[in-house]
């Protein structure tokens, strides 16, 4: 492993220093993309949303201490297959096609991470039958960019789902690894997104105690609601699993869940 490969930050440990995730985000591109190609680690049909044939990338720019993804978001070289645009559709075609869906995703880590591979993948979904592409996103790289949202917003079929991952800019540090001043990135996502037009809605890990207080909790909603009233109302409110790779990542971090709650 080279110096370059050290300093890449993997997982929060205790007393970790906390990042600049745009930062992060640029190193990890130049890792997981090159042209129009992109590292995918698999596609398969979960059946979240009805079922959902997806695509699952490699690498993020944050760092989730409860986030479930297999270790290629924190070693994302290595893990995966570059796949282009073409390839990356023919792949979630074939799998829409095996379970008879009509929707489909990029998951798995963070998909606005290279930008150019995902807006030809919006582009072939948009010439297909299918009828919905959800965009998971951490908001970080549309919430620094209005033109990306703009971008996405030529697009009639994307839903975008933001996942907020916390109520207090401490509170994100904590559990994301990013410094405090990055905590509205997400929330601005949303607004860019929903002035470009795209439809969008809001979600956290709120409605579990062991992550989120309720002062935390309300302080979100609040934030939310000073957008719309609707983000508030339709939070996707979720709990954390006890993934095996959400248990690591906490257990490094030095943070003790009860899972038993």
């Amino acid at each position: 492993m080279n110096s370059a490969e050290n300093d890449y930050i993997r997982y929060l440990e205790p007393g970790f220093a906390p990042f600049d995730p745009l930062e992060l985000a640029k190193r990890t591109e130049e890792i997981v993309c090159a042209g129009d190609r992109r590292k995918y680690t698999k596609f398969s049909c979960p059946r979240m949303y009805g079922g959902i044939a997806t695509g699952y990338a490699c690498g993020c720019c944050l760092r989730c201490t409860f986030c479930w993804v297999n270790w290629s978001r924190d070693f994302p070289e290595k893990y995966g297959t570059f796949r282009s645009a073409a390839e990356a559709f023919n792949e979630l075609r074939r799998m829409a096609r095996k379970r008879r869906v009509d929707q489909v995703r990029i998951s798995g880590a963070e998909p606005t991470i290279g930008k150019s591979h995902l807006l030809a993948v919006l582009q072939k979904v948009e010439a297909s039958p299918f009828r919905v592409f959800v965009l998971e996103t951490n908001g970080i790289l549309l919430g620094a960019d209005a033109d990306y949202a703009r971008d996405i917003a030529r697009f009639t079929k994307v839903h975008a789902r933001v996942a907020i991952k916390a109520g207090t800019p401490e509170a994100f540090t904590d559990k994301t690894g990013a410094r405090p001043e990055f905590f509205e990135l997400p929330f601005r996502a949303i607004e860019n997104l929903l002035r470009a037009g795209v439809s969008c809605h809001a979600a956290a890990m709120s409605a579990d105690p062991r992550f989120m207080t309720e002062d935390e909790r309300d302080r979100l909603l609040e934030r939310l609601n000073s957008i719309h009233p609707d983000l508030a109302r339709n939070l996707e409110e979720e709990i954390v699993s006890p993934y095996h790779n959400a248990r690591e990542r906490l257990q490094h971090a030095g943070i003790e869940v009860d899972w038993q709650q």
